[in-house]
């Protein structure tokens, strides 16, 4: 059924004109897209040294692309997290690319993207923590149980999508678990979640991926 809108045409004595409507009424918003990207290369270290990096996401819109791509053995713990973090809270779309190798906290940075791309001859390798712990006998005892809780909650919250339960309980108990770009791509296709879709629990809720250190 045809069906017509009331519209001033462009008659000189300002008369009514009906015009087709076609169904569709299009609006656009051009917006620049910002694409910056980042190179995570060796050893994660201090914290300190990546404040730009976190800067960038935390300040990052909607329309904002940013890449961070790994070739790391892993390294401190506090850091990774804090990209993880920051990851999670940024509005821009993450892009986590797998360049050549990503163990420990690196491989979690690597699973903690929006989208994740991986290429050829990669490796990824996750095991629990390791750390120095000082102070009283009791007192590292409390630490060590602390710590271990934290690290496992942090290791089932980012990997859960990407791990069986078994393949967890035995990363914590101390097992190595390695992957190749293969092994990689074969568990990416079978995640259930849209590229560039957060689980609303990373997310804090005003805005809308410790002492031991793991290697």
């Amino acid at each position: 059924m045809l069906r017509s809108v009331q519209g001033r045409g462009a008659d000189d004595d300002g008369a009514i004109e009906t015009v087709p409507f076609q169904g569709l009424i299009r609006f656009e918003r051009q917006a620049p897209v910002r694409q910056v990207s980042y190179y995570i290369c060796g050893e994660l270290i201090e914290p300190q040294y990546y404040t730009e990096l976190y800067y960038t996401l935390r300040t990052a819109t909607d329309t904002d692309l940013i890449y961070i791509h790994l070739n790391s053995p892993g390294g401190d713990f506090n850091t990774g997290l804090q990209i993880i973090n920051n990851i999670a809270a940024s509005e821009a779309k993450v892009v986590t690319v797998l360049e050549a190798r990503a163990y420990s906290m690196a491989a979690m940075i690597f699973l903690s993207g929006d989208e994740l791309y991986v290429h050829d001859n990669c490796q990824l390798m996750l095991h629990t923590y390791s750390g120095v712990f000082s102070g009283k006998g009791n007192e590292q005892q409390a630490e060590v149980a602390a710590v271990g809780k934290w690290f496992e909650k942090v290791m089932r919250r980012i990997c859960a999508r990407f791990l069986s339960d078994e393949e967890l309980d035995n990363i914590i108990k101390g097992s190595d678990f390695w992957m190749d770009s293969d092994e990689i791509r074969r568990r990416l296709a079978k995640d259930a979640r849209p590229a560039g879709k957060r689980s609303t629990a990373r997310k804090p809720p005003a805005r809308k991926r410790a002492t031991g250190a793991s290697r």
